[in-house]
This record gives structure tokens, C-alpha cells and sequence, in this order.
């Protein structure tokens, strides 16, 4: 039941058909009202409201208690809920006191049915666009300061303050667009393409072609923004979202409900240029079975998805979860040759190793500069590692070649304990102790904005002999294809997947940037006559389409969503050491693939 249901049963005087459902990006549960003579109380209803109003509104329901099913909170039962305990009139002028600008349309009602169960229900609608309310910003023990303001946003189910840095960037996008032309006085003047006068016919024929979907009057006058044209439209029915025209040169036209454009607008506003649109590019449209483009077309507002095209970041979509937030990941493959990297060295080590076998996946969350690793997290990280796809593919390299020696579990870095680092090492060594293979996980955490978490697992074979020793004395040692492949899909798994839970990882994170990752194979100690040790003679290359047998190392780079199914990642592997393989010259690719 996504929030325009639960505003509906609600309308109707159905409060129970509420039950069971999870709070959401546009729905929340309270308790109990609001103390209109608690300052800290009317604080939180204002913040509350607030964030609703940046997020595409939603509904806060007073009178039911939630409990935990999960990791969501679902609506439980009701609590007992006088009328006499709210002033409605007075809850109004709270929130038009304490918001600025105050939001438009909220109603505060009641919802009972004939059972006598009673909510309050404060119904926030969508407002308009390229809006921003605020609210006093709170302080430790002075409580809120009138002359500070502070954002609160809508993420999942919770309710966030907006950090600095994305304040910063939006303040310096605003600054940027202040020759954007500002809507008239009377909305009653203003007509399809007004502000853009060399596209005005242009913007004119889509709003006819359009206009049947629901396109109202204009709410302000066009805007450029880079290549396209903008211009924001209600709908034709009050009370429903409104639109935005979106005009780009070869494209068709296309209508975007208003709370979907926020999120396009929202996804891309954390890109370190500050250019939204330039980041994530604009909607693409879909295609009919001849594969042409279908012309005009619309974006509704319940749309779970918008394919996007045109933009830094390389072919994407725009993804809403269950929660009801958006997640933007790239998609369509585009390989390009790319210049060596520096990431064989973004590890620390005093040796060289026999085989290098890396997964590095590098994740450009906007809140990345704020998150920590604590102790707790970093112990069951270490926990997870012991049960992981990895250490399964680690223990069962040696049975392969009839040796049953004991490996050692997963230990944690504990030389330098710190929020913003964790390690962990596995080896398995020969029988006086020299070690044959180790594999290090670790991620990083940055203190800047505009960095990239950095999450990497290392597994070495550090000799050929102490190697060939574990190996039952077998003369040839050499790692199958499908071995090396499944070392690299689960130490990518590890990288992408379990590492990042040490700092509470999820899907709802936003992007500064594309994440990526990187696989690569290399032989890094000199033979007998100085050379280096090529790959074939630690791989049996054979299998591969075009072996390269004078290599001393391969690597690819993929532009890939960090979470992917097993099926995908196994398929995505066997494909970057395919390419790989073919490749002559550079010994790198990049790859964008989902």
C-alpha cells in the first residue's frame, strides 16, 4: 500500500486496513500526539512535517504503535486517542509558524471507524518543485537558533538532517542558475515555452502533443538547463502531481511526474561537479518492437523505474525500491580502453608475490566522509569472512591437489585499530610455517568530501616453491582458469558485498559517482634470469579463448552496481577474463556492465 492508498483509507475512515504495513519514505507511525507546549515536541512535528514537504510528501499517522518485523517497523496496534488530547487548529499554526516557506495544502484530520478506532492523520502533499522548506537548526543544549536553518529530508523510513557539504553544493547550484528566469507574478500570463523564446514553438507543439496525459498550465517559465529545455507544468486535476516538459535536441519530448523529476534532480545534486542533469544525464526513451524510439511519452508518477542517458556518469537507471526510495546504477556495456591504473599498489607490502590475484571495488557514497567503523561491526565483519563464499574458495584450493593441511581462520588487523580502516588475513602456510598463500581483506573509509570508500581483497600466492610444497609436491602447481575465476567472483563478492557491512551498508545510499570495480591477475617475482614470472606458467591459460602466454598481468574495470546476483557476477567474470584474454595491448579495460 504505497502513501495515495493509505491517504485514501484514511479519507474513508479506515484506519485498521493500516495494520501490518511498513513505515516508509512517504509514511510514518507516531504514538503519541505532539505536546503543542513542549518546545523539544513542536520541534520535532515541525522537522517531522518538514522533511515529508522535501520529500514528495507523505503521511504521518498519530495513534497506532509500530514494532519491528525485520529490519522495518510495521503498524502494530492502536493506542488509545481522545479528541480532546489535539487541537487541530493549533497543530496548523505550528507548522506554519515553524516552516519555512510554510507547505502548501497540509490537512490535519481524524480517521475513525465504527469500531471507535481513532488516528490523527497530518496528510502532507507533494509541493512544488525546486522548493526547499527549512526549519530552525537545532544546537546540543540551546535548542534551535532562529537565525540558522536546517533541511530534513525523507530517507527509507527515517528522517535525516541534510549535511553541510550537500547544502554547500545545492546553495552553489542555486548560485549558478541565479540567471534562471523567475516565474511571473500571475501564472494566468505565463504559456508553454515562455523564457525560452528560440525553443518557444518547439515546447508549444510537445505541450500539445501532451497535453491529453494530464499537463495543466505552466507553473513558471522555461529554463535551459545545459542541452535541455525545462519547464515546470501542474496537473490538470487538482490535487495530483505535477509535471515537468523536458525538451533535449534528437529526442523525443517526454513528461516527468514532478516527484520522479525530484529524484533525477535529487541523484545527480551529489555529484561532485554540482550539476545535476550533467551527472545523471535525462530520461531515455523506451522503445517499440522495431526499436524506435517511442514519440511523445510520459514518465508517470508511479513509475518503479527510468532508464537515463546523456550524462557523466554513462547509461543508468533510476531504480525505486520497495521502500520507496531511489537508487540510481548503471547499465548498458560500453567497453573503452583505459591507461594502466595505480591500483596494484594500493596496497601495503614489503614483498613481491609469486601470483596476485585482486577484486577492488570503490564506492563513491555521498555520506561517505561521515561513516565509522566501530568495534562491534568490525568483529562480526571478521565473523562473516569465516562463513563467506571466499574462504570456501580459499580451503578448497589444496584438497584439489590431494593436501589436507590445516588452513587458519580469518584475523583482524589489530596494529592500527581504526574507525576509519578494518583488515583481516588468512594463510595457509607449509609445515615449518613459511607461507604459500595469503589473502588480505580490508576497506577504507575517507575524511574528505568527495572520496570514495575503497574496499579490496588481495589473494597471493607469496612463492612458487612453498606453493608447490602445499601442493602435495605436485610438479604442476598452476591454478585452473575455473579456480582463478572463482577466487575472483567471491573475493568481488567479499569486496562489494560483506566488506561494506562493517559500515551498515544498504541500497538506499546516494552516489557522487559511478561505483567501479576491478579485477586483476599479475605475476610479480623475477624468474632465473630476471625476467618476470609470466602468468602462464602460475595459470593454465588453455581454456581461455586466446591465451596469453608471455603476460605478466591482465585487469579489467567495470563500471557495476556493488550488489549482484551469483549468476550475474559468475557470468561477468567469465566474460572480463574472456576480454582480457583477447586483449593484445593495453593489458586493462574498462567495461560498463550491470
Amino acid at each position: 500500500m504505497d502513501h495515495r492508498a493509505v491517504r485514501k483509507a484514511l479519507q474513508s475512515h479506515s484506519p485498521a486496513s493500516l495494520l501490518e504495513q511498513p513505515e516508509s519514505q512517504h509514511l510514518e507511525a507516531k504514538k503519541r500526539p505532539y505536546a503543542p507546549r513542549n518546545p523539544v515536541e513542536v520541534d520535532e512535528l515541525a522537522k517531522d512535517i518538514c522533511a515529508f514537504a522535501n520529500s514528495g510528501g507523505g503521511v504521518l499517522v498519530i495513534g497506532i504503535a509500530t514494532r519491528k518485523r525485520g529490519d522495518e517497523d510495521v503498524f502494530d496496534r492502536f493506542v488509545p486517542l481522545e479528541r480532546t488530547d489535539v487541537d487541530r487548529d493549533r497543530y496548523r499554526k505550528l507548522i506554519h509558524d515553524h516552516i519555512c516557506p510554510a507547505p502548501q495544502g497540509v490537512k490535519v484530520e481524524w480517521s475513525e471507524d465504527p469500531q471507535g478506532r481513532r488516528v490523527l492523520f497530518i496528510d502532507v502533499p507533494e509541493q512544488p518543485p525546486n522548493c526547499t522548506f527549512v526549519v530552525a537548526a537545532p544546537t546540543r543544549n540551546t535548542g534551535p537558533r532562529p537565525d540558522t536553518v536546517a533541511v530534513p529530508v525523507r530517507t527509507g523510513d527515517s528522517t535525516r538532517w541534510v549535511k553541510r557539504e550537500e547544502l554547500q553544493r545545492q546553495i552553489s547550484v542555486g548560485r549558478s542558475n541565479a540567471d534562471r528566469p523567475t516565474p511571473a507574478a500571475g501564472s494566468a500570463l505565463l504559456r508553454p515555452g515562455s523564457g525560452v523564446p528560440e525553443l518557444e514553438s518547439k515546447v508549444c507543439t510537445a505541450y500539445g502533443l501532451l497535453a491529453s496525459c494530464g499537463l495543466g498550465t505552466p507553473a513558471g517559465e522555461a529554463y535551459r538547463h545545459g542541452e535541455a529545455a525545462l519547464q515546470d507544468f501542474r496537473h490538470i486535476r487538482e490535487g495530483k502531481p505535477g509535471w515537468t516538459l523536458c525538451l533535449v535536441p534528437d529526442r523525443p519530448a517526454v513528461a516527468v511526474s514532478a516527484p520522479v523529476w525530484a529524484a533525477v534532480v535529487a541523484t545527480g545534486s551529489s555529484d561532485i561537479g554540482g550539476e545535476p542533469l550533467a551527472a545523471v544525464g535525462v530520461p531515455k526513451p523506451p522503445r517499440d518492437r522495431k526499436n524506435r524510439p517511442l514519440a511523445p511519452w510520459t514518465v508517470p508518477a508511479n513509475a518503479r523505474k527510468v532508464d537515463l542517458s546523456g550524462g557523466t556518469w554513462g547509461p543508468g537507471r533510476l531504480k525505486r525500491s520497495w521502500r520507496g526510495t531511489w537508487q540510481w546504477e548503471p547499465t548498458v556495456p560500453n567497453p573503452t580502453s583505459l591507461e594502466r591504473r595505480s591500483a596494484g599498489s594500493w596496497t601495503v607490502q614489503t614483498w613481491a608475490p609469486y601470483l596476485r590475484l585482486r577484486a577492488l571495488v570503490t564506492l563513491p557514497w555521498a555520506d561517505a566522509p561521515s561513516l565509522r567503523i566501530s568495534r562491534a561491526w568490525r568483529q562480526i565483519v571478521q565473523q562473516r569472512l569465516r562463513f563467506s563464499r571466499l574462504n570456501a574458495a580459499l580451503n578448497s584450493l589444496l584438497p584439489r591437489r590431494g593436501s589436507h593441511l590445516p588452513t587458519t581462520p580469518w584475523t583482524a588487523d589489530l596494529d592500527t585499530p581504526s574507525e576509519h580502516s578494518a583488515s583481516y588475513t588468512k594463510r595457509i602456510s607449509t609445515p615449518d610455517g613459511t607461507p604459500a598463500l595469503t589473502a588480505t581483506a580490508m576497506i577504507t573509509l575517507p575524511d574528505c568530501p568527495g572520496a570514495a570508500v575503497v574496499s579490496c581483497v588481495d589473494v597471493r600466492i607469496e612463492d612458487a616453491v612453498a606453493w608447490t610444497q602445499v601442493a602435495n609436491g605436485r610438479s604442476d602447481h598452476r591454478l585452473a582458469v575455473q579456480e582463478v575465476a572463482n577466487v575472483l567472483r567471491t573475493a568481488w563478492h567479499a569486496a562489494g558485498e560483506l566488506l561494506p557491512t562493517a559500515v551498515r551498508a544498504n541500497s538506499d545510499r546516494r552516489w557522487t559517482a559511478p561505483p567501479t570495480a576491478e579485477l586483476s591477475l599479475s605475476t610479480e617475482q623475477p624468474d632465473h634470469s630476471g625476467q618476470l614470472t609470466t602468468l602462464a606458467s602460475a595459470i593454465e591459460l588453455s581454456a581461455l579463448t586466446s591465451p596469453a602466454r608471455h603476460r605478466t598481468e591482465m585487469a579489467v574495470r567495470m563500471t557495476v552496481p556493488p550488489s549482484l546476483s551469483r549468476t550475474r557476477r559468475t557470468v561477468l567474470v567469465d566474460e572480463a577474463l574472456d576480454r582480457m584474454a583477447r586483449e593484445v595491448h593495453p593489458f586493462q579495460r574498462e567495461m560498463e556492465l550491470i
